[in-house]
């Protein structure tokens, strides 16, 4: 299996391609898995897409970081977190049914999380000597909400910004940072049952892009906190047309 570990600044990170040897890639996908998830929790999107899509496979290079905070002291061995949660503010919020409204909030160590990302995508820029404009960021809950965050503050905008199952947070600071960036692709999915992040938050985020006239692709499909065969289908397409 063609996947290399590695570390690019404060994070360590799985490279998966199936590039001939001495090739770059032409577009690089950069995933960031949920909260509690191992850092390669994600890693089989990148065989799966290229499965799906083989004229990817001598274009496109997947890089999924892992979270800067082991939750072993949680009692998740190998569990990963961009920033921590109150697990029993969020389990008394999915039995009692209420929407959590996260607009206002800024997670303590999300800002920190997320220069962390965005120095390493500037490190991995580098390296590379793919401008900006030819990386994808993207997550999945946790992973698309610190995606968010860099994506709005890089010098340059990507390519493009996958949201899965991602929420509105710190929505004046976001909304300060669209007004100010150049616009770029995001595509959207997001559960209409999904009882951790629930659908409202998509659609406040989904609106915030549209009032800025970003391009927004938005999946809404019957199911919970996933990633749904929708999303697949509309990521392996966006890379095809980021290379075609």
């Amino acid at each position: 299996m063609p996947l290399t570990t590695r570390t690019i600044g404060a994070l360590s990170c799985q490279i998966y391609d199936e590039l001939p040897t001495n090739q770059n890639p032409e577009v690089i996908a950069v995933i960031s898995h949920g909260f509690g998830a191992p850092g390669d929790d994600l890693v089989p999107l990148g065989p799966e897409i290229l499965n799906r899509n083989p004229a990817l496979k001598n274009r496109v290079q997947f890089v999924f970081p892992a979270a800067p905070l082991s939750l072993l002291e949680m009692g998740i061995p190998g569990g990963r977190a961009w920033w921590m949660l109150d697990i029993e503010e969020l389990n008394a919020a999915i039995a009692s049914g209420k929407i959590r409204d996260q607009r206002a909030k800024t997670p303590e160590g999300f800002l920190e999380a997320s220069q962390k990302l965005s120095e390493f995508i500037i490190e991995l820029q580098k390296e590379s000597g793919l401008p900006l404009s030819q990386f994808v960021l993207g997550g999945f809950s946790q992973g698309s909400i610190v995606s968010t965050e860099v994506a709005l503050n890089l010098p340059e905008p990507p390519a493009a910004l996958v949201i899965w199952s991602g929420t509105l947070l710190c929505e004046q600071r976001w909304i300060s940072l669209a007004e100010k960036s150049k616009t770029f692709p995001v595509l959207q999915s997001h559960g209409k049952q999904d009882p951790i992040l629930p659908f409202d938050g998509a659609i406040w985020l989904k609106e915030m892009f549209e009032q800025h006239q970003f391009e927004i692709d938005f999946s809404e499909f019957m199911g919970p906190h996933t990633i749904p065969e929708v999303a697949m289908e509309k990521f392996g397409i966006l890379l095809t047309d980021l290379t075609g």
